[in-house]
């Protein structure tokens, strides 16, 4: 009976992991979408995605079935959102796609294991080769296309992927992962009108019907609904676990530019992908050693 329900709840995590990576890898695809084409103003993107996500969680959290009591007021959680939306967009008008995922999940896969390492958590041999695995099949991915970033895209991504990190790092063992997604979205959604109309003062902000409709899907379903699941998995892995697996979204991104963007698959990308799954598997197979108390 026990043996049934453990498996059941890592049947359970791995179905809510997987699906917020498909959901981070489409934030990725309509980001590139929008800001690459000049539908939409970076400032703007953000701003309607976290007021999007804000008002759909809202709603959600109004008219589900069972109530729960207020949880904590998270601020640090909802100003790392919204640092982390804002600078995404920004680092996005400047820095090809490889590029920028390759400095955002490096900054959040150092935090994470920052902070993990820093509570006590320890990587076996296998698990640590596994990320040495994934990181490899990564930089594979990425490698041709890289070239020296600009500063200022390069910063900026990095801050969006600290500032990720951190916010993951908040979510770990939330007691309702719908109210506190909800609860982040709507204190992050303030910062954002004020960046926009600070921006819309200076004649600056721009946006066609594509590029609103692109940041409303962002908002309401990828981040909104795809942070809600984030939060639901986080509260089952460990810091470096939940860093590792986020590998893979640029390598879901690639394909679903090979999907959307009539990319065309490589040997290259199949045989990073073969790295990055593998070795994000040997990562999940492992057991860490339970954090000091």
């Amino acid at each position: 009976m026990h043996e049934s329900r453990a498996g059941l709840l890592i049947l359970q995590t791995t179905v809510l992991t997987a699906v917020a990576m498909f959901a981070f890898a489409a934030n990725s695809l309509l980001c590139r979408l929008a800001l690459q084409r000049g539908q939409i103003d970076p400032v703007s993107f953000a701003c309607i995605r976290l007021v999007s996500g804000a008002i759909t969680l809202a709603v959600i959290v109004r008219f589900r079935s069972e109530r729960s009591a207020p949880g904590h007021v998270d601020w640090l959680a909802a100003a790392m959102l919204f640092v982390y939306a804002a600078f995404f967009s920004f680092a996005y008008l400047t820095l090809p796609a490889g590029t920028g995922a390759l400095i955002l999940f490096g900054a959040v896969q150092l935090t994470m294991f920052s902070v993990g390492l820093r509570s006590g958590e320890k990587f076996g041999s296998a698990a640590w080769l596994g990320l040495a695995v994934a990181v490899a099949g990564l930089v594979y991915l990425v490698s041709p296309g890289i070239a020296a970033p600009p500063p200022l895209g390069a910063a900026s991504m990095a801050i969006a992927g600290v500032a990720w990190g951190v916010y993951s790092l908040r979510g770990r063992g939330v007691a309702d992962p719908l109210a506190a997604t909800a609860g982040n979205f709507a204190r992050a959604a303030p910062f954002a009108l004020l960046l926009s109309v600070l921006f819309i003062a200076s004649a600056r902000t721009y946006a066609n019907g594509a590029g609103v409709v692109l940041a409303i899907v962002s908002g309401a379903l990828t981040s909104g609904i795809g942070y809600v699941i984030w939060y639901a998995a986080l509260s089952k892995l460990t810091a470096m676990r939940a860093a590792t697996v986020q590998l893979s979204v640029p390598l879901i991104a690639a394909f679903g530019g090979v999907a959307f963007l009539s990319e065309t698959i490589t040997p290259r990308l199949v045989a990073a992908s073969a790295a990055i799954l593998g070795g994000i598997a040997m990562v999940l197979s492992s057991r860490s050693r339970k954090p000091r108390t």
